[in-house]
């Protein structure tokens, strides 16, 4: 049973930092795509950024190139989106999500039941 479990969500004021975690079981974690979205209220779910976890490759979506990371800890099974000068436009449910390819990010076959972050 595949699970992804985001943790690390909360509210910070703008120019702050969040470390978000989703941790995984259920799939095989070492050759998969992980990555991150968000969906603020009344707009549509947005990607953020993948993993790929067997090689480390990683891609940023424009939008966040430059404040959001990705990283991984395999042993842990775990990704983490790493969120430095945070806007209030950043405000949003973040959601991890893992799947095959789409274009350089993942597509969403499972996904976890979303962290909210709030920036004021």
């Amino acid at each position: 049973q595949v699970q992804l479990v985001e943790s690390g969500g909360g509210s910070v004021q703008a120019g702050g930092s969040l470390r978000l975690a989703c941790a995984t079981s259920g799939f095989t974690y070492v050759v998969s795509c992980m990555g991150w979205f968000r969906q603020a209220p009344g707009k549509e779910r947005e990607v953020l950024v993948a993993i790929y976890t067997g090689g480390g490759t990683t891609y940023i979506d424009d939008s966040v190139k430059g404040r959001f990371t990705i990283s991984q800890d395999k042993a842990k099974s775990t990704v983490y989106l790493e969120m430095n000068n945070l806007k209030p436009e950043d405000t949003a449910m973040y959601y991890c999500a893992t799947g095959g390819p789409k274009g350089r990010f993942c597509g969403g076959n499972y996904w976890g039941q979303g962290t909210q972050v709030t920036v004021s």
